[in-house]
């Protein structure tokens, strides 16, 4: 049997290419939309991709089941509960699908989602343990599926909740202890709140280790896995959508075109949003008035998702050399309004002096001081819930999520400085040239986030 795990850090995702050398089938479990690596892997081994298999129906980025059909001539399969627009192939629980030796057999494992399923992987269709499991997002390393995502709209948690529990204690664990475990994603993900960096397990080890995997009732359960959970990002509930349905096919970054200062100046004049990529001390030193900060370097598609809307008008300022990794990244959400890049950003900001900015910042000693005066700056936290517990915050501080500010930017008093800090500093500049963005001109970042705030106490 060919297994392969193809892991995408910035996204906290998994896909597997499974092959079977004896009949030169394969199939693909949960793709994202740009689907050349997984051509070209089963291309190096001689294998015809058979089939496309997604999990669930996922909110945190646009699987890739349509490009890979349309370049493969794969089927697309899907859980039995699953409603789309496209044609697939419903798959019942106990189902086996042969690809010649190797046997897949599905298990449905609702709960994440009402149509989630998880697969049984056999090297060889009489085993009577199988190789491995891929659970998507029913069952992680270290966690489970979260149950109150907006991906399910018209179900409770709760009853998504019983569902999980029932997949999790009476399926999942009903497996060997030898079988290994493979899951949709890792740490970082917001499809959970506890998931470990490892990518791969058993089903004995997440019995001894996996706190929601330890004996405990129904009710125990639900209450455990829906508390503390971070906040969802803004387009989850638009991907979730968008892969029911037919939409455009990704192809090439090419679509992207390279503009020149005049007409990326029309554009913004138009209204188009300025999405600036490089790190957060460039865009600190000079940038274009109004421009939304969001470095590439980190969770950059969940963050932009975060804080820009699929129907925004995109132009982008990359780092030298990674304009069409910008533009792929975006397409892997579903952010496809992308008019062009900034082919000089130097030429293009000598060219509009008067609209270049400087982000103000200041350190933590200084923070102090203006707490201390007269008239003290509002503090806001755009940390997780969890980064706030054990009362490790800055007193009088506002709280609101990184994921959530731009849907309560309302919230935030819209008079006297405000001071903005996450735990480092990278989303806190992210969260600061929002706010400018939606008109706040005395708006300041916190260097060195709550870290600072903390070493200089």
């Amino acid at each position: 049997m060919y297994f392969a795990q193809h892991y995408l850090d910035c996204l906290s995702q998994a896909a597997y290419v499974i092959g079977d050398p004896t009949s030169g089938k394969a199939v693909v479990i949960d793709p994202r939309r740009d689907v050349d690596e997984y051509v070209a892997d089963a291309e190096a081994h001689g294998f015809t991709v058979e089939a496309v298999i997604n999990t669930h129906f996922h909110a945190d980025f646009l699987a890739g089941h349509l490009e890979l059909a349309q370049r493969t001539g794969a089927w697309i399969g899907y859980g039995q509960r699953a409603v789309t627009e496209y044609p697939i192939r419903k798959l019942s629980d106990g189902e086996r699908i042969s690809l010649g030796e190797v046997t897949l057999q599905i298990l449905e494992t609702p709960g994440h989602t009402p149509e989630s399923i998880s697969i049984l992987v056999f090297e060889k269709p009489d085993d009577t343990v199988p190789y491995g499991v891929l659970t998507g997002d029913a069952l992680f390393i270290g966690d489970v599926g979260r149950p109150d995502l907006l991906a399910s709209a018209g179900v409770t948690a709760e009853e998504l909740g019983a569902m999980l529990y029932d997949s999790v204690h009476r399926k999942l664990m009903s497996l060997p202890d030898d079988v290994r475990v493979f899951p949709a994603h890792g740490a970082g993900s917001a499809c959970g709140k506890n998931l470990s960096t490892e990518l791969q397990s058993t089903i004995g080890m997440q019995r001894l280790t996996n706190y929601a995997c330890q004996p405990m009732d129904q009710d125990t359960f639900v209450r455990l896995v829906t508390a503390g959970q971070p906040a969802a990002p803004g387009y989850f509930s638009y991907d979730a959508d968008l892969n029911r349905r037919n939409r455009d096919l990704f192809e090439s970054q090419e679509d992207a075109p390279a503009l020149q200062p005049a007409e990326f100046a029309r554009l913004r004049t138009e209204g188009a949003t300025v999405l600036d990529t490089r790190d957060q001390f460039e865009f600190a030193a000079g940038h274009l008035t109004g421009s939304v900060n969001v470095p590439l370097d980190g969770r950059f598609a969940e963050q932009a998702g975060s804080v820009l809307t699929p129907q925004d008008e995109i132009l982008i300022i990359a780092p030298e050399g990674r304009a069409e990794e910008t533009v792929t990244r975006l397409a892997r959400i579903g952010f496809d309004r992308v008019h062009g890049y900034a082919a000089d950003p130097e030429q293009l900001f000598h060219t509009h002096p008067d609209q270049i900015r400087q982000a103000a910042r200041l350190t933590a000693e200084t923070l102090r001081e203006q707490l201390a005066s007269p008239q003290p700056p509002l503090v806001l936290d755009v940390r997780n819930c969890g980064e706030r517990d054990e009362g490790r915050s800055i007193e009088g501080a506002l709280h609101i999520p990184l994921a959530e500010l731009a849907k309560r930017l309302d919230e935030v008093p819209a008079e006297g400085p405000l001071v903005v800090h996450c735990a480092g500093g990278h989303r806190s500049s992210i969260a600061a040239s929002l706010i400018r963005h939606n008109g706040r001109t005395d708006v300041y970042d916190l260097l060195g986030g709550y870290g600072a705030w903390e070493t200089a106490a």
